[in-house]
């Protein structure tokens, strides 16, 4: 998934355009909800009662950490300045004013606004739940609890109609507003087995969200007949550099065969590969031949995500200058 937004937004950029877009992705298998973002469109779950946001909130504003990240790598990132020397309005990226640290798209920002998205499974129960996927339009205006409130009653459609209205009310048509509902139903099959005994020790080991209710006060023999009222985390990363969330369990190729650029998915001969390890601070035992391995431009793009091209870049500059 990674890799398919950091071909995304390299095949965006042959187009030579300059601006960009966030995007929310959203996988449902069953009961697994899988989201991948970048930028601010906002998903957000609500299931037994209780309310869980599963992307990342990429504006400067939001993370420290991205500032850094960025600022590190190149860029220069601030509050606009007015006559006075004054800074208003958010943090943004310069030049440019983006106010993202992820997008798909935006060359004319700089390499350093990566999109690199932010991943993150959840499993729910069998009470199932519902999704929420808006633009920051949405979002800037209402919050979570507000906008599942206002379309509680009502189906996917209308609830997101209901959504869009309730925020051009309040704030006026001024940014995109784009909002979908997506309801995961109770799975009829499972609601009508009857409820078995938990065995000892289940899911010690699990990282879980969970929200105490009243019910929680009930007796130690009616909870461990019921159905855990949880919504489970399965996995979550939102680091920004490649290096770290490609598969360093790459399998192990014959030197004769031809590799496969883990991005852009061209095939490459054994000598033309360049793994996305080379270079790398990661700690371990990894080495520069260890796959994944990239083609030569997805190399390149991905140094210059991490800043890398331009300090070499830096360095030749200041060598021939002596």
């Amino acid at each position: 998934m990674v890799a398919a937004f950091v071909k995304t937004d390299k095949d965006f950029q042959t187009k030579a355009r300059s601006s960009g877009t966030t995007v929310t992705f959203v996988i449902i298998d069953g009961l697994f909800i899988t989201v991948a973002s970048v930028g601010d469109s906002r998903c957000v779950l609500e299931a037994e009662g209780s309310i869980y946001h599963l992307s990342a909130d990429h504006r400067f504003d939001a993370s420290k950490e991205e500032v850094d990240r960025v600022t590190e790598s190149g860029g220069d990132v601030g509050r606009l300045n007015v006559v006075g020397g004054a800074e208003i309005g958010p943090l943004r990226c310069w030049p440019g004013g983006l106010c993202l640290s992820r997008s798909i798209g935006d060359q004319d920002v700089g390499q350093f606004i990566v999109p690199v998205p932010y991943v993150k499974q959840v499993k729910l129960s069998t009470a199932g739940g519902r999704l929420i996927i808006s633009s920051d339009g949405v979002w800037d205006v209402l919050t979570a609890e507000v906008a599942f409130n206002c379309s509680r009653t009502l189906p996917p459609e209308a609830a997101a109609e209901q959504i869009v209205k309730e925020a051009v009310q309040q704030k006026g048509l001024r940014d995109d507003t784009t909002c979908i509902v997506v309801d995961i139903l109770p799975d009829k099959a499972n609601l009508t087995m009857p409820h078995t005994k938990k065995q000892p020790g289940m899911g010690v080991f699990k990282n879980m969200f969970r929200k105490k209710t009243p019910s929680d006060s009930s007796s130690h023999t009616d909870r461990e007949y019921m159905d855990p009222d949880i919504v489970e985390e399965i996995f979550e990363d939102g680091c920004a550099f490649l290096s770290k969330r490609l598969d360093s369990e790459y399998p192990v190729r014959n030197m004769f065969k031809l590799f496969i650029c883990a991005i852009c998915q061209v095939e490459l001969k054994p000598s033309q590969g360049i793994s996305v390890h080379e270079d790398s601070s990661q700690p371990g035992n990894l080495r520069r031949w260890d796959g994944p391995f990239l083609c030569q431009g997805c190399q390149e793009k991905k140094e210059a995500m991490e800043g890398k091209r331009r300090s070499r870049d830096s360095s030749r500059n200041s060598g021939s200058s002596e």
